[in-house]
């Protein structure tokens, strides 16, 4: 579909494990290089979809318990373009043996998911980012997103001053330091923009024309589930309150 997924083998060790569809990609890969343990970023689907597969060849496995918890929770309701981008996936069953990282670092980065983490390779100055960057201005949002925990967590990453940045869909990003501050600057610019409009009493529709631009065929596809709206709504769901910001908000 003209859209990568990236497993990373470093160290030994597997860097997420793609999606269900890459199941037998993914089992080669395995088969071939005996991996001493297997990381996952978040519960994502494109991410965890091959889990269980590690399970069961016998790979211990290094998540967070909310990661975890997720798998085996599933996911209801997940739209026909997930399933058909990346196949199906099954609740988690089997038994992990945990993983302990050797000479990497899980990092808690919510705001693409609320379990989303990085991988840090301080020795080589590596940065395994998972879905923390996918671009500098990504307009669109799913509703578990929040803009606001993602910019704080882009911000947190770029502090690392990594000399390398590997994201899930794009490869290395060049100048990925600067690449990571670029986004941090946008999404903070851009959830300003939103406040001030919130604050004037503009209806989310309303916001989102003027600050994001109109849906387009990403909004048609995903029926909604991706859509400008989306960011919007969450920033106004995240937005402070008026004790907390000291002023009157409108409804």
């Amino acid at each position: 579909m003209g859209y990568w997924v990236y497993v990373f083998l470093v160290r030994n060790q597997l860097v997420d494990t793609g999606f269900p569809g890459a199941r037998g990609t993914v089992a080669r890969l395995i088969d071939e290089r005996r991996p001493r343990g297997v990381i996952v970023t978040h519960h994502h689907e494109d991410h965890a979809g091959n889990v269980e597969l590690a399970a069961e060849r016998g790979l211990p496995i290094a998540m967070a318990r909310a990661t975890e918890a997720a798998l085996r929770e599933g996911e209801a309701n997940v739209g026909l373009y997930r399933r058909a981008c990346w196949g199906s996936m099954t609740p988690l069953r089997g038994t992990i043996e945990p993983h302990e990282p050797r000479g990497l670092e899980l990092i808690p980065t919510p705001g693409h998911s609320p379990d989303h983490h990085v991988v840090w390779d301080a020795e080589r100055e590596t940065l395994f980012a998972g879905d923390l960057f996918l671009g500098v201005k990504v307009r669109v949002a799913r509703p578990m997103e929040d803009p606001r925990a993602l910019a704080r967590s882009v911000r947190r990453a770029a502090a690392l001053h990594p000399r390398v940045v590997l994201d899930a869909h794009r490869g290395v990003v060049p100048n990925g330091t600067e690449a990571l501050l670029a986004k941090a600057a946008w999404l903070e610019e851009t959830i300003g923009a939103i406040d001030a409009l919130i604050a004037r009493g503009w209806s989310d529709r309303a916001i989102t024309r003027a600050v994001l631009g109109r849906e387009d065929v990403v909004y048609a596809v995903s029926r909604g589930d991706l859509s400008r709206l989306n960011f919007v709504r969450s920033v106004r769901a995240t937005a402070a309150s008026p004790a907390e910001s000291g002023g009157r908000r409108a409804p």
